[in-house]
């Protein structure tokens, strides 16, 4: 790999300046996860305005996207404790429900997809995934779906579900989710040996995770390998509340930069059925969690983050913004995107026959 022209260096700097500052403004107005959301929509219509009509991609590498997803892993699992092993098997009931759940959302959004969207086969089945965005994409590529459809489509589902999920606390509880409500991933102070600890363990966390073959091995990965390290006492890390702002503007940015190349007629098609898509499952995965809440210790609000569509890390947050335990929110959404690609495979398989 060459070393990158000047002109793309100048035009990454020129995303994270236009996300920095998206994501200032939603901290100034108190928006949800502000850095996250902030420099998502602004770099977003950067990327959309400067390239709807050249149909070229904006470069930002995916890599220091992942990188940072690998972080929050890591600052994620450093909020689990003893009481991780002692909470997993009083989870079977809604683990069950994620059986039922999974599958309901592929059916009815392929019905969705194919009928309304006019997808062919492999673009609706791989579209109507409840989840694993990668997996989703590079599955139906394979099968023959339209690869900018196909991303489109599963990165309005992760940033619907991240616009949607904290306004609706907000409008519920009044109170702002993430970091503009005063987030802190720890209460202690932190020092560099926090910090070197945490890079560590997101670099051996991916190595383990792909090794293993985990689902979202970038996240899932680091996120395993800190809550376990954490459980078991070995280590107890305090994470600075400045790498976590920085790590969604990272991510953010590289999210925004996924709708360059995209004309406005795709973008415009592929959110507005998102958005009934992912309204359609955000509304069953509420009646799922309010049902379950009835047999469980685990309030409706809880279980809703368990059964939102969206990505881990996202979910992640959000979770530990409204001081709900992240072990239970990690375990659903693992098991939920693990059993989605199997559900995927499957559901394929049945209609090309």
């Amino acid at each position: 790999m060459g070393i990158p022209r000047f002109s793309t260096i100048l035009e990454i700097c020129s995303l994270l300046l236009a996300g920095g500052i998206g994501g200032y403004l939603a901290h100034q107005i108190n928006l949800p996860m502000p850095y996250l959301v902030g420099s998502l929509v602004t770099t977003a219509v950067y990327a959309v305005t400067i390239t709807h009509d050249q149909n070229r991609k904006i470069p930002f590498s995916k890599n220091a996207r992942w990188g940072f997803m690998a972080v929050i892993g890591v600052m994620i699992g450093a909020s689990f404790d003893q009481t991780l092993f002692g909470l997993l098997p009083q989870l079977w009931l809604s683990i069950l429900g994620v059986l039922v759940y999974v599958p309901l959302i592929q059916f009815v959004g392929f019905q969705f997809f194919s009928r309304i969207g006019g997808y062919d086969l492999p673009t609706a089945t791989f579209a109507a995934m409840p989840g694993g965005l990668i997996e989703s994409v590079e599955m139906g590529v394979q099968a023959g779906g339209d690869v900018r459809i196909l991303s489109v489509q599963h990165f309005s589902r992760i940033i619907m579900v991240v616009l949607i999920v904290p306004f609706a606390f907000f409008i519920w509880s009044g109170e702002s989710v993430g970091s503009a409500a005063g987030q802190k991933m720890s209460e202690l102070a932190w020092d560099q040996e926090d910090v070197v600890l945490i890079i560590g363990l997101a670099v051996v966390g991916v190595f383990v995770g792909k090794f293993l073959r985990l689902p979202v091995y970038h996240i899932i990965g680091p996120l395993l390998l800190s809550s376990l390290m954490h459980a078991l006492g070995f280590i107890d890390i305090s994470s600075p509340d400045w790498l976590l702002s920085v790590s969604q503007l990272v991510i953010g940015v590289g999210l925004g930069t996924a709708f360059s190349g995209i004309t406005l007629k795709i973008l415009a098609k592929t959110f507005g059925l998102g958005l009934v898509f992912v309204s359609f499952s955000l509304v069953i995965g509420l009646g799922f969690a309010w049902g379950l809440s009835n047999f469980l210790s685990l309030p409706t609000e809880d279980l809703f983050i368990c059964f939102a569509i969206g990505g881990v890390t996202e979910m992640g947050l959000i979770a530990l913004s409204l001081g709900i335990n992240p072990v239970v929110v990690a375990v659903h959404h693992l098991f939920r995107i693990s059993f989605t690609v199997l559900v995927g495979k499957q559901f394929f398989r049945r209609l090309s026959r």
